[in-house]
């Protein structure tokens, strides 16, 4: 059914990460770390002029999922720590969610990208949906009703099904058996030995899915792929498990992402504690109280 509602989701941590990596050294008047909440915020508004969006969500990592950690102790293991000048900014990046009226979200122990799955997948039926974030991880997402927009993709446009073709050589819906493939170094998930993405493409596009390729595996030319995938058969099973953005999460209703009117005066109050004086200065100018006579 037609809709002019129009869902923006945002990987929180994503963008909060490359805001502060992306700027150095910007300070509040009192000495406290801005980068973070400055690129953010610059972003977000971007992104918002270009998509004009009617929903918004900003989805906040709440730490690793306990199934996926028992399944593979080792994920994302390799990551450190938040640095403490991006940890201390984003109260801050909340803050100012609020204040501009879109919502965010965040629980313990549940990831963002299986949040933003979940929230996608339901609310496209009333809505248009455009997932920012760099995880490879949503390419299994996109459909007609859910695109990407990926901030490493210099031209900006919303990635499709043919977008996806083009970076992985397969289907959107093959997406979870190509990554369990070649693994996920970033999730420190580990591929198939010898199998990298364009040999991971040609058996998929082949066999069709992992099922396909496992029940009919005397089919594999290569004598040494047959027998790394046959090694692997077990860890590839477990990396589906790992890589399948889960679904069992509870629902988000349309209406609680709806874009709300800004509070400009909590907005400016926020500028003016960051010291962003151009920010400040495109606000709405408060009413200036008339003198009694």
């Amino acid at each position: 059914m037609p809709t002019a509602n129009k869902l923006l989701i945002v990987d929180g941590h994503a963008y909060a990460y490359r805001s502060f990596y992306a700027i150095r050294h910007l300070n509040s008047p009192s000495g406290a770390p801005t980068n973070a909440i400055y690129g953010f915020i610059k972003t977000l508004e971007k992104q918002r002029a270009v998509l004009a969006p009617t929903h918004a969500a900003v989805v906040w990592d709440g730490g690793l999922d306990a199934q996926r950690v028992e399944a593979h102790p080792e994920y994302k293991a390799q990551r450190p720590p938040m640095p403490a000048g991006l940890e201390q900014q984003i109260d801050g990046i909340v803050a100012y969610l609020q204040a501009t009226g879109v919502a965010s979200f965040c629980r313990d122990g549940v990831e963002a990208d299986d949040w933003i799955a979940r929230m996608a997948r339901r609310l496209a039926e009333g809505a248009s949906v455009v997932i920012a974030s760099s995880d490879k991880d949503f390419m299994q997402l996109v459909s007609p009703r859910i695109g990407l927009l990926n901030p490493n993709d210099k031209s900006e446009k919303i990635w499709t099904d043919a977008d996806v073709r083009a970076k992985a050589g397969v289907a959107p819906g093959q997406i979870v058996d190509w990554l369990s493939l070649i693994g996920d170094s970033v999730d420190n998930i580990p591929g198939v030995p010898g199998i990298g993405p364009k040999t991971a493409s040609e058996l998929l596009n082949q066999f069709g899915s992992i099922e396909a390729l496992y029940a009919r595996l005397g089919e594999v030319k290569s004598e040494r792929h047959r027998a790394s995938l046959q090694a692997a058969a077990s860890a590839v099973r477990r990396n589906q498990e790992l890589i399948r953005l889960r679904d069992d999460l509870p629902d988000v209703p349309l209406e609680e992402v709806v874009l709300r009117e800004p509070d400009e005066g909590r907005l400016r109050e926020l500028f003016g504690q960051w010291g962003f004086k151009r920010m400040l200065a495109a606000l709405t100018p408060e009413p200036v109280q008339k003198a009694l006579i």
